[in-house]
């Protein structure tokens, strides 16, 4: 083994008696060595210290020896191995941390108890990510969902201001007149009007702990159907009570301080609030991102996903809404909504558009699925 990987084994391993590199380390993968003792070595060796100090400084260890992905694991490591919560209610650490949608989720967990100094700062960091993620985001999904329903409205008889020249200058290209440089438009296609929401769309989001990063891609989401004038989209967010967060999708960072997570879990309660808040049966989708552990009323939560899908409501079960692998799930209560037809699986913020732009136009969900190798769960 070259002695350049005995190295990093030894910065791995740690340099206890038996990692069995035999290599002494020196210069800068000294502190690179104690960077990572801090964290790893923590229960033997006393971790970071409570100190503010102890922690900036390790950031900034962090920051200037690993790339930014690196950084992000560290640190939510930091937090679950070392329960280092001033991390995120101190202004001078929020300063330095790398801004993720875990770090996000992780403050919406804090929003009560991060003091009113460091608020505003807490924001700035949901911000930037928030900023960021709508970047990336946003055109996919205003694209697939306005494209989907365009097609989906298309119309021989079009008023002028309805018509849509593109696909009716495509449409009749075989009646080009040469000698008079021109098309003579037999065939029409137009939209539908549009002064009023083609589609309703609520997005159902559990907000118990483990929902965290799938709460913040929902939100971001969300933000965007909000303002896509052919949708009207509604956002309800619960854990043993309802939340209608609706009036927030206006400004996704509220809307995201306004969640609550880490509470327990009432389904029935949720879907039974959808109903009411269901107008249109026919015309919705009904989004319920979940694991689908209920700890309400596992009997009047399958009543209520019944009487919903008998209505006409267009019900999907999203286990998750993340980039973070296979969730943990009921598969109980999943194999129920899945035999009563209803579509359940994990999806990636990537595939959300997709998925959504299907729904809307009532294609097959579960042909869609499987053609994206997401699992339907049975």
């Amino acid at each position: 083994m070259s002695e350049n990987n005995l190295r990093r084994w030894r910065l791995i391993l740690g340099g206890d008696e038996s990692d069995g590199t035999g290599i002494d380390i020196s210069g800068q993968d000294i502190r690179l060595d104690k960077t990572l003792e801090a964290l790893y070595d923590s229960d033997r060796r006393g971790g970071l210290g409570a100190s503010s100090p102890n922690v900036s400084r390790w950031l900034g260890d962090i920051r200037s020896f690993f790339p930014n992905t690196v950084v992000q694991v560290m640190q939510r490591d930091a937090l679950k191995r070392l329960d280092l919560t001033q991390m995120l209610t101190e202004k001078e650490m929020l300063e330095n941390v790398e801004a993720d949608v875990h770090l996000v989720a992780t403050l919406m967990t804090l929003s009560r108890v991060i003091p009113d100094k460091t608020k505003d700062t807490a924001r700035q960091v949901v911000r930037k990510v928030v900023d960021e993620l709508m970047k990336k985001l946003a055109q996919p999904m205003q694209q697939a969902i306005t494209g989907s329903l365009n097609r989906s409205t298309r119309n021989r008889r079009p008023r002028h201001n309805e018509i849509n020249w593109a696909e009716t200058i495509r449409k009749n290209l075989k009646h080009y007149q040469p000698e008079y440089k021109t098309i003579i438009p037999e065939t029409r296609i137009g939209y539908g009007r549009k002064q009023t929401s083609l589609k309703d769309v609520v997005l159902c989001l559990d907000q118990s702990g483990s929902m965290g990063t799938s709460v913040v891609y929902s939100g971001i989401f969300g933000a965007v159907m909000a303002s896509i004038p052919a949708i009207k989209t509604k956002m309800v967010v619960f854990d043993t009570a309802v939340a209608d967060l609706t009036e927030e999708l206006t400004d996704p960072v509220e809307l995201l301080f306004g969640v609550q997570l880490g509470g327990g879990t009432d389904i029935n309660l949720a879907l039974g609030y959808c109903q009411q808040i269901i107008t249109r049966p026919s015309d919705t989708v009904l989004v319920l991102i979940t694991d689908l552990y209920e700890g309400g009323d596992p009997a009047g939560m399958r009543k209520r996903a019944v009487e919903l899908t008998s209505a006409g409501v267009q019900l999907i079960v999203l286990l998750a809404l993340n980039d973070d692998g296979a969730p943990s799930y009921d598969h109980a209560q999943a194999s129920f909504f899945s035999n009563l037809g209803v579509p359940v699986f994990a999806c990636t913020p990537d595939k959300f558009p997709d998925m959504m732009a299907t729904a809307l136009t009532k294609q097959d969900l579960a042909l869609w699925a499987a053609k994206e190798e997401l699992v339907l769960k049975k």
